[in-house]
């Protein structure tokens, strides 16, 4: 006789629950003061997250061509923190 998880591990449960914005702000949020620390925080915002897609507001040219050239880093980053691949992409 087998046991129950056996049979769960095989099994694999995905529920596609939906994804709210401010999952996504506060996840954008917190890997950002990670990465950049405050300053950071305070000159790269989330606007808003639709389709797929993150739309970013930066405090000027320098931070745009940080997060510009880390995009795939933070898509990647977030998609982590938040257990599936949902972000696609990022504008600035």
């Amino acid at each position: 006789m087998k046991k129950i998880g056996h049979f769960l591990k095989k099994k694999e449960i995905s529920k596609k629950i939906p994804l709210d914005d401010k999952s996504v702000f506060y996840v954008f949020d917190k890997i950002v003061k990670e990465e950049y620390g405050n300053r950071g925080a305070e000159n790269i915002k989330m606007e808003r997250f639709r389709d797929g897609k993150l739309f970013l507001k930066t405090g000027n040219s320098n931070w745009s061509n940080e997060v510009w050239l880390n995009r795939q880093d933070f898509i990647d980053k977030i998609n982590k923190e938040l257990g599936f691949n949902e972000i696609k992409e990022l504008s600035v």
